[in-house]
């Protein structure tokens, strides 16, 4: 397997999210090497699928959101859950959390984001456990961007969140429409337009609804 840090590197280039210029990530691109490649070319170099290479429009959404309102996160512990490229973590440091956790199951993924914090003076702690196997810890804040596309991870994710708001933490959810977001359970708060391109999604603006779980 491909050293995740420099396979980040090495496939990806810095840019800035469409809602959020004052964050730079590592992304994929239309010139750069991840975004041309097939899906078997990465599972034969031992890559799983690149979430992470993209500033997808729920992370963005929660990201704006949460530098727009500092207050929601000064001072707090925040998790940033199925976190991909970590922009929410970042953000929340940036907006003053005392702690942001970028908690992903995939090592690249968790490889990125450490990258990404660094780009943006910020420190994050990457977390590659399933935290929905257990009890949630008590956290102040939690952010979930963009984890409903699937329907036993939107499931699995939604009664973990609900557990989290219940347990006491600020559960925040940002999601752009996918066919999977639950019904009941949330409290919508803010709407962002997302500018997305057709490589990514089917149209080029995505409407992300940022609700509180409840």
């Amino acid at each position: 397997m491909s050293d995740p840090a420099d396979f980040v590197r090495a496939n990806t280039a810095i840019a800035s999210p469409p809602l959020v210029p004052e964050v730079r990530l590592y992304l994929a691109s239309e010139i750069t090497p991840i975004w041309q490649a097939s899906e078997a070319t990465l599972h034969a170099s031992g890559v799983p699928p690149p979430y992470w290479a993209f500033a997808w429009p729920g992370g963005q959404a929660l990201a704006r959101h949460v530098l727009d309102h500092p207050a929601l996160v000064q001072g707090k512990r925040v998790l940033d859950f199925a976190a991909g490229c970590g922009i929410g973590a970042i953000a929340a440091m940036r907006a003053g959390a005392r702690e942001a956790v970028s908690n992903d199951l995939d090592a690249f993924a968790a490889a990125a984001a450490t990258l990404n914090a660094a780009l943006n003076g910020v420190a994050v702690i990457c977390d590659t456990d399933d935290l929905t196997g257990r009890a949630p810890e008590r956290w102040d804040v939690v952010l979930a961007g963009d984890v409903c596309y699937e329907r036993a991870m939107a499931e699995r994710a939604f009664d973990w969140l609900q557990r989290a708001a219940k347990s006491g933490a600020l559960v925040l959810i940002a999601d752009p429409g996918r066919a999977y977001k639950p019904t009941d359970g949330l409290v919508e708060i803010a709407r962002y337009d997302v500018p997305t391109t057709r490589e990514l999604e089917d149209r080029e603006m995505r409407t992300c609804v940022v609700a509180r779980v409840s």
